[in-house]
This record gives C-alpha cells, structure tokens and sequence, in this order.
C-alpha cells in the first residue's frame, strides 16, 4: 500500500507545532533522536525530518508528497507550490527593520542602501513592487547582526515577538507579508496518494474548527429563551433541554473563540445563569 510522504522541519517550533498537529489527527510516530525518516502507526504516512529551507525543492522534485511548512518558505522558495490547507500556528511575518537611531520616514529612505536578508527573492519582488533600488547582502543565519557590524544599513527577516530585533537595537518599519504555518502539496501525487491526503485534511479541518470553537452550557429562564438563541450563532441551531426546575432550561452551543466574550456578555444581559465554557478538541462537520 502507497505511503503518503510529509516533510516537517527537523527542529525548532514549526516542528513541535507540526507533529503536534499530526498527533492530534491521530497520525502517531515512533521517532528516535536524530531519526531522518519514521512510521505512522497504523495509518500510510512516513514523516521526513528536514531542513526547512529545502523542502520546497523536494516537494517540486516529488521526493515528499507534501509538507507542514511556513508560507513564508514558500513564497521565498516555491510560491507555484499548492497550498492545501492553511494551518493557523506559527504565525509571524517578513519585515525590514532599521537601526532606531535611523530616522525612518518611509520605504524611499532604503534608497540605495544595503539590506541584509535570507529572503532574498521576497524583498526583491517587494522593492520592485515599490520602486526602490538597494543592495541586498544574503546572510544565512543571524541576520540581527548585519547592521552592528557595519555590514547593512537594514535587514529583512521574520519576526514573531520582535525581541530579538529590540536586544539588537532594531525598529520594524515596514511588513512585507503575513504568515503562517501551511500544508503544502507535491505537484507530483498519484490517486492513492491523494486520497491519503485528502483523509489527513479532512482529519486537520475537524482539529482546527475545534481549536477555533468553544462549547457552551447555560441555564436560561423560559421566558428568556427566544433572546438568549438570538445570541448564540451554533452550528444550526441551539440543543435546548427542559431542567427539573419548571420555568428553566438548559440551552448548548458552539460559540466561535473570537466572539467569546462579546457572546458571554450579551448572554448575561439577557438572563443567562450558569454559564459553562468547554474547549472543543475536534470538531466534524
């Protein structure tokens, strides 16, 4: 039977975050220290351990049939490679940063100046995009550095907390893009494979509506009732059980997570006691 092939980045919390995921999925690997390859237990995956970098070009090549991977590798390194899924974690995002002593007043400040990077195809395209000329010095490895040392006069880099541009004596300036951890697809899959795959993202929807959700129970007075389901947006319609006490009933929903507590107020106000929140671990549609 054909194994689906998934690339994760070897280390680091892209890679927690990945097999996390995966475990939540209920794809469970056997992997010893420094292991480069390992099995699904009983499901048809093999896991590849790799450097992040080069994951694009294996999945071009075929040599993985698909990947966890940050979109911004993509867009740096494989940008014709499809996105299946957007994953919601790792989040962080490309940006120039100058040192805070520059007075910075705009993108036209950069103006033949050199900017240090390791995305060098990002920031081209960016600056083409708006007009401005610059050097680019491409640095593979701590790129806070390049303007300490005389080497840049800015850097393009991502940032997830922007502290290590803070210990640096840096300011972010400008955002040239948003990302987030993604399931990326080899251009090169078989039927079997792909059914594989589209098992594994069905599985990945169900984990990330649940994270996105909460489930609510409450206690709402009959005469009540009509305004309180008015809050609730549910997934159709609210469960609604009579309790021993005449007059009351207990009422249960999914909330969405970002609502949550615009949801809870407006609940309150119009009568709601007891108000129990639960997290959702998946959520099948």
């Amino acid at each position: 039977m054909s194994k689906l092939r998934i690339a994760v980045q070897k280390s680091g919390r892209l890679n927690e975050d990945s097999m996390q995921i995966l475990k939540d999925i209920g794809i469970n690997i056997d992997n010893g220290k420094d292991q480069l390859k390992a099995s699904a237990k009983g499901f048809p995956v093999e896991v590849f351990y790799l450097r992040n970098g080069d994951i694009p070009q294996y999945l071009k090549d075929g040599v993985v049939d698909a990947a966890i991977i940050g979109e911004n590798v993509l867009i740096e390194k494989g940008n014709d490679i499809k996105v299946a899924e957007k994953l919601g974690f790792s989040t962080c995002r490309v940006c120039i940063a100058v040192p805070k002593t520059m007075k910075y007043q705009s993108l036209n400040d950069l103006e033949g100046k050199r900017i240090a990077t390791s995305y060098p195809n990002t920031v081209k395209s960016y600056l083409k995009e708006k007009g401005i000329n610059a050097n680019l010095h491409i640095i593979n490895g701590s790129v806070e550095i390049a303007p300490n040392i005389g080497l840049a006069d800015a850097i393009c880099d991502i940032v997830s907390s922007g502290s290590t541009l803070f210990k640096n004596n840096l300011k972010e300036v400008e955002t040239i893009l948003k990302s987030e951890a993604v399931l990326a697809v080899s251009p090169i899959l078989n039927a079997d494979k792909q059914a594989i795959l589209d098992k594994i993202q069905f599985r990945i929807q169900s984990v990330l509506k649940g994270r996105q959700s909460k489930y609510i129970l409450l206690n709402a007075p009959n005469e009540k009732l009509e305004s309180i389901i008015k809050v609730l947006p549910g997934m159709k319609s609210p469960t609604v059980l009579p309790l021993a006490e005449k007059g009351w009933s207990s009422v249960h929903s999914v909330i969405s997570k970002n609502e949550f507590w615009e949801v809870i107020d407006d609940l309150k106000a119009n009568g709601a006691q007891g108000i129990l929140v639960c997290p959702i671990e998946k959520m099948v549609l």
